[in-house]
Parts: structure tokens; C-alpha cells; sequence
């Protein structure tokens, strides 16, 4: 038996836009529909949702059953975090909250194995198909994709030296952090924000690196493809329950 092939790292550094859909609810349930969908990929959020660690690996097994690559954000930049969502089967994390160059670098050595990093080594796991493949060492580090999360204004001052740390594929924007660090709380509408990230999204470019942003609903996700964002969060599920829910609620009172 052969590892798994990380497409969502295939087809972003190939150039390909992916769309996306971010997940706060840990319902598996919930995720194996969605995964039936047709997204390029789900986010599993474990620093906002109210999930911890453990729970994702359920999630990441309902999720399985669809086309969409999983794509797992640990609650903060540490080394056992990051450990044990690659060892339950996550090919391509999102890394919260890094700031500099420093920071890069240590959530990419956290996701290789010695000699390239620091990954502890375990056997059965979900990662080697729980010690069924023949080349889950021989591969992983190749596989294994790193995002990284720009959400203040000092680390956008360091945007060309944290895309530059390799192993970084990809450079990913949160609108509501960077907003509230701009001194708009709450208003990533605001136009001032809005040209920031019409803005980023050409340096993480021009720096050789893909860009990626969660936006809350259609319109906004296509205005970020256009400038160039390439992976892409659509929507949020929590959001769309509630939005589906309130137009039922609507109807039937009209």
C-alpha cells in the first residue's frame, strides 16, 4: 500500500485556484456531506472551534468518503500540535498567528522528520495508513503542505521574509485579524482594509508564493479570486446554517 498523494499541495503549486469551505462546527455528519459537495478542500478549525485535537481525527475520517482535501488549522504554532495532526492524517496545515521569518521556519521543521526538522516518529497512525504502507517515510515530508497566517500589520511588514522560508507553500490572510490590527474591529468591509488585501495578495505573488483568504460569502470570494488569491474559503458552515435557517424562518412567517 502506497501513502496518500497530497492534491490539494499538487494542484496549488501547479497554479490552480482551489475553492474552499471552512468548518467550526465538528460534526462529522456535517463533514462527510459537505466533503460530497464538490470543494477543493475543507478546513477543519481547531483554534476558534470548540474542538480539541482529538475530536479532528473523526472528522478527518468522515470527511475521507468525498473528493475535497482536508486542511487542518492547530490551535497555535507548536511543535506537539502540529505532531499529532500530521500523525492523524493531515496532509496540509495552516499555521496560526506567525509573525516572522523565525516563526516559519519553526512550524515547517516541526512538520519534517529528522534530519529536516523535528517531527517525533511514530508507526501506526492513521498518517501510514496505521503502518500499512511501504513508503509513508520515504515520502511524507514531500507531501506534507505548510500555510502560514498573516493576521497583524507587523507581520504583513515581514511578508516577503516569512514567504521566503522554505517550505512555506502558501501565504494565507485572515480578514477579521488583520482588520482589528489595522484598528477596524469587526470591518473588514472597510475600504482601507480592502486595498490591504488587493495589495498582499500581489506581494505573496510576486514573492513566489501562493495566497489564500476566507471569505464569508460568495461575492467576497470572487473579488479575492480576481485579485489573485488562489486558495480560497467560500463561506463558513456555521454561517450558512444560520443564513439557510433565518430564509426558512422568513418564509414561512411571510
Amino acid at each position: 500500500m502506497k501513502a496518500p498523494e497530497n492534491l490539494f499541495k499538487k494542484r496549488l503549486l501547479a497554479g490552480e485556484s482551489l475553492h474552499g469551505l471552512w468548518l467550526s462546527m465538528a460534526s462529522p455528519v456535517a463533514s462527510e456531506a459537505l466533503s460530497l459537495v464538490g470543494f477543493d478542500w475543507l478546513l477543519f478549525d481547531t483554534e476558534h472551534a470548540a474542538v480539541d485535537l482529538a475530536g479532528v481525527q473523526p472528522l478527518l475520517q468522515a470527511a475521507a468518503v468525498g473528493t475535497a482535501q482536508a486542511v487542518l488549522r492547530p490551535a497555535w504554532n507548536d511543535k506537539v500540535l502540529i505532531k499529532r495532526a500530521l500523525d492523524m492524517g493531515a496532509q496540509t496545515l495552516l499555521i496560526p498567528f506567525v509573525e516572522n521569518a523565525e516563526e516559519a521556519a519553526a512550524a515547517v521543521a516541526a512538520t519534517r522528520y529528522p534530519p529536516h526538522g523535528i517531527r517525533g516518529v511514530a508507526g501506526a497512525t492513521r498518517a501510514s495508513r496505521f503502518g500499512l504502507t511501504s513508503d509513508y517515510f520515504a515520502v511524507a515530508d514531500r507531501e506534507i503542505a505548510v500555510l502560514v497566517q498573516i493576521e497583524t500589520t507587523s507581520a504583513l511588514e515581514r511578508l516577503e521574509e516569512i514567504a521566503a522560508v522554505p517550505g512555506v507553500d502558501g501565504v494565507f490572510i485572515g480578514p477579521s485579524d488583520l482588520s482589528a490590527s489595522m484598528g477596524f474591529l469587526g470591518a473588514a468591509g472597510k475600504q482601507e482594509v480592502q486595498d490591504v488585501l488587493k495589495q498582499t495578495a500581489a506581494r505573496i505573488i510576486a514573492a513566489g508564493k501562493a495566497p489564500g483568504i476566507l471569505a464569508t460569502n460568495a461575492a467576497d470570494a470572487r473579488r479575492y479570486l480576481d485579485w489573485g488569491y488562489r486558495f480560497v474559503s467560500g463561506a463558513v458552515d456555521l454561517g450558512l446554517l444560520l443564513r439557510a435557517a433565518q430564509g426558512v424562518l422568513a418564509d414561512v412567517k411571510a
